[in-house]
């Protein structure tokens, strides 16, 4: 296996955390995304949507999303369980996930790529040239406080996102709230649950991957 990556982007970042929680380490190939590396024939060959971060096994396939790379490894390296030990915990860690992708982190890409001065015809990852939509930054940033807001309540009644125990639910959260302070828009500070989850989850050895 190899995963083809990028340091600085937010999404093989949530496949290098897992990596780590589970002691793994794997074969790394850096993507010059600022380069258009993600662009040429050879990587889009590989993933025709051009983005990062790209399992390769080696069967020839590649994985090209974020969960079902994680699947992929949790099914290899069960231990320690990151993605449910039952149908109804695998259920809920992944609606919870979805969740977070969708109010989260696809509402801060929404606000940071309408309104970054250096992504003013890539509104969209991918192979598209997109112009910025002023607007959609809005939107965006109206997501994100929704989310902050439910993520604070869910964390009133639980140590982490799905209960007791840390999970991928986490690791995306954690990822979630570092990729909003890079696009300026912090958790408020009166959200004191996402401040203490985020202290702990934070000081993870794994945080650092």
């Amino acid at each position: 296996m190899k995963l083809y990556d990028n340091a600085t982007a937010p999404s093989p970042r949530r496949v290098r955390i897992f990596l780590a929680e589970k002691r793994l380490t794997l074969p790394a190939v850096q993507v010059d995304l600022r380069g258009g590396e993600q662009f040429t024939p050879a990587f889009r060959a590989m993933n025709p949507d051009c983005t990062v971060p790209v399992l390769a096994l080696d069967s020839g396939a590649a994985i090209t999303d974020v969960v079902a790379i994680c699947r992929y490894i949790e099914e290899l390296y069960p231990d320690p369980n990151l993605m449910g030990t039952d149908a109804e915990h695998r259920a809920l860690i992944e609606c919870w996930v979805r969740r977070i992708e969708w109010d989260g982190i696809y509402a801060i890409a929404e606000a940071f790529r309408n309104s970054a001065p250096g992504l003013e015809r890539r509104a969209l990852p991918g192979p598209l040239s997109l112009d910025q939509i002023p607007a959609l930054a809005e939107r965006g940033r109206r997501r994100v406080q929704h989310f902050y807001t439910w993520l604070d309540t869910r964390l009133a009644d639980h140590r982490f996102v799905c209960g007791p125990e840390f999970t991928i639910a986490d690791i995306s959260a954690l990822v979630t709230v570092d990729f909003s302070a890079r696009a300026k828009l912090d958790p408020p500070a009166h959200l004191r649950q996402i401040a203490r989850w985020y202290g702990e989850v934070s000081s993870r050895a794994s945080a650092k991957a």
